[in-house]
């Protein structure tokens, strides 16, 4: 991105990039990036929003049968990283903490939540303080916004 400076940059290799914008709306940044067909399809998406006082900082990346989200809250730390994916054959959701945490940190909760709207497999790096349900609640749900903006849930 020529002339403009944005904290994502280092995010997103340049040989990889066919298409890149970035939309400025009312308190929040976007950053959109899609990868040719020959990386797999990967589709990286960057923003921040004000909610309450509080500024979330979160990114998606689409794989082909997989979504990687990362929360930040009032930081940029990596926090807490989970895997959730739907067992077989009773379909229930399993969620392992690979990276700190535990099975009943926020992150855990969050990453449950988004199989099940996605039906995708999630990994989620989350660094929303513990014992804070409006935080946890208002990130949730700027998160489930822009999946659904971006078609990645699945029909009810």
């Amino acid at each position: 991105m020529a002339g403009r400076e944005s904290e994502y940059d280092g995010a997103v290799n340049p040989d990889l990039v066919s298409d890149q914008s970035l939309k400025l709306q009312d308190q929040s940044t976007h950053l959109t990036t899609t990868a040719n067909a020959a990386a797999g399809g990967l589709e990286i998406t960057c923003f921040s929003e004000l909610v309450d006082d509080a500024t979330f900082h979160l990114q998606i990346i689409r794989f082909p049968k997989q979504i990687y989200a990362w929360i930040g809250c009032n930081s940029t730390k990596f926090g807490d990283l989970y895997a959730a994916a739907s067992t077989r054959p009773s379909n229930t959701i399993g969620v392992a903490s690979i990276l700190g945490g535990s099975s009943d940190n926020t992150g855990s909760g969050i990453a449950r939540r988004l199989v099940l709207k996605t039906g995708l497999n999630v990994i989620l790096a989350c660094s929303i303080p513990k014992n804070s349900p409006m935080l946890e609640a208002n990130a949730e749900k700027k998160l489930m916004e822009k999946l659904v903006s971006l078609g990645y849930t699945q029909p009810r």
